[in-house]
């Protein structure tokens, strides 16, 4: 949980909060995510993650879609001693990161973004909360 500020630098490392890294472990994932933000994964996540994509029909173009989003750009990963993480060029280049971004906890992963998209995302979603939250009521919510 949680959202911070950091700056990525021109080498494409960036800083992701103490909170994160004990939650992330030493070592895990970074992808593309959805809304052109990036994933980051514990190992433990992108496992139950893999085998979720995975069991998805391969005879399914969809699927196969899926398939190739997430994992054709996932690098392994870890961090440094000053708690840094070394993003592939792609990667920053998928989610426009060029200097200030903001790191967001969720459930499963940590959220990578440019700063200036994460808040007109977030605009976005405050306006619509209330009609987000009735659609959410088909999943139990």
């Amino acid at each position: 949980m949680g959202e911070f500020q950091h700056n990525i630098d021109a080498k494409g490392r960036l800083i992701i909060p103490v909170r994160f890294r004990e939650q992330i472990g030493e070592e895990f994932v970074i992808t593309k995510g959805l809304d052109h933000c990036l994933s980051g994964y514990s190992t433990t996540q992108w496992e139950k993650l893999t085998k979720k994509i995975s069991n998805l029909p391969s005879s399914n173009p969809k699927s196969r879609q899926l398939q190739r989003f997430f994992f054709a750009s996932a690098s392994p990963s870890e961090f440094d001693k000053q708690g840094r993480v070394n993003i592939p060029p792609a990667l920053r280049e998928w989610g426009n990161l060029q200097k200030n971004c903001v790191i967001v906890g969720n459930p499963s992963c940590i959220e990578i973004w440019n700063e200036d998209r994460w808040r007109q995302m977030n605009a976005a979603t405050e306006k619509n909360i209330e009609e987000i939250s009735a659609a959410m009521e088909e999943f139990g919510f």
